[in-house]
């Protein structure tokens, strides 16, 4: 199962799915769509996706929240086993290279394996990358080096644990946070992947504002003398 997180992604996402489908060509995709106004749902059902959007956004966090537990939902008994890749839709052709994430949860202590970019496309100046690294180290002891990103493997059942995601962009550095915190182990793998930087404009700016404050808010929420999670 493939959950793809999109909002206003009509440039990149059939490239994404294209790509996807060519990584795994069996695997159900269904697109976790934040209300997006370009025709990225449009384009996703033509690519034989499923999309799971509602009429205003709720952000990332809530999003793939949804798409997650309906996937697992439809999932059959003993199903547990099942691997589950999160991404985001603006990976375009690059995405084909996720298959070695998923082969990752082969390894030993790997239950969530996390994607790093093996070249970072620019973008800013690090702040909101440092923070979401401290944030992690902070709460749960791990050190990340793919903080933010959002192409993860993981089966269901560690999921199901998971769930639901901090909101907005704090996603990322939550899931990092519980899973070491539930007893899950994490790994790291470079691929080589792409996706569109934000760059250094007025837009760029505001979009990692945004995700400082998510990550900020995941951090208080998941402050060291709350009880921690843990595995049935």
């Amino acid at each position: 199962m493939v959950i793809v997180a999109a909002r206003n992604e009509a440039d990149r996402i059939a490239d994404t799915l294209v790509a996807l489908a060519e990584a795994f060509p069996s695997a159900e995709v269904v697109v976790a769509d934040d209300a997006s106004s370009d025709g990225t749902a449009e384009l996703a059902l033509a690519r034989g996706a499923q999309v799971v959007s509602r009429r205003r956004p709720h952000g990332k966090g809530a999003n793939v929240t949804a798409a997650a537990e309906a996937a697992l939902d439809g999932a059959t008994d003993g199903a547990d086993s099942r691997p589950f890749l999160l991404c985001d839709a603006d990976l375009g052709s690059s995405a084909v290279e996720l298959s070695a994430l998923v082969a990752a949860l082969e390894r030993p202590r790997c239950d969530v394996a996390v994607a790093a970019f093996r070249r970072r496309p620019g973008g800013g100046f690090g702040l909101t990358l440092g923070f979401a690294r401290w944030a992690i180290e902070r709460r749960c002891g791990y050190r990340a080096a793919a903080a933010l990103s959002g192409q993860r493997a993981m089966r269901a059942a560690v999921l199901r644990d998971l769930l639901p995601f901090a909101p907005g962009y704090g996603l990322e550095t939550a899931m990092t946070i519980d899973a070491v915190r539930t007893g899950y182990g994490v790994c790291e793998l470079e691929l080589e992947l792409e996706h569109r930087a934000t760059g250094r404009s007025l837009g760029g700016f505001l979009h990692r504002g945004r995700q400082l404050l998510d990550i900020a808010r995941a951090y208080l929420s998941r402050r060291r003398d709350a009880k921690l999670r843990s595995r049935p």
